[in-house]
């Protein structure tokens, strides 16, 4: 699937609101203060990191989405069908992010 592609699935989730969020994705907005809202705002407005076609849960991505009130946000999220799955979201901070599109470095 192209990246214009995955994108307008992830914006026809949102406006038919059929977006699943798993619970490992809940657990994390839930530590970040991260509100559903906030989630599908930056869906609206995202631009496509990475993609993962191969990966073992399915074909999944990271996007980058920013909220009105300018949260930067990151989602994985699977594609394989209709609706979308949220796999995990979270914002993008250093070291692991030197800007919310850019990778940095980080200590394992």
């Amino acid at each position: 699937m192209n990246t214009a592609s995955i994108l307008d699935l992830f914006e026809r989730t949102v406006r038919e609101h059929q977006l699943k969020i798993s619970l490992y994705a809940a657990e994390e907005a839930l530590a970040e203060h991260i509100t559903r809202p906030e989630i599908e705002e930056a869906m609206l407005n995202a631009q496509l990191l990475e993609d993962y076609p191969q990966w073992w849960l399915g074909p999944s991505c990271l996007i980058h989405g920013r909220t009105a009130a300018g949260r930067d946000l990151h989602i994985v999220a699977s594609y394989s069908g209709f609706p979308v799955t949220i796999i995990t979201v979270y914002e993008p901070r250093p070291p692991k992010w030197i800007t919310p599109t850019l990778r940095g470095g980080y200590e394992r």
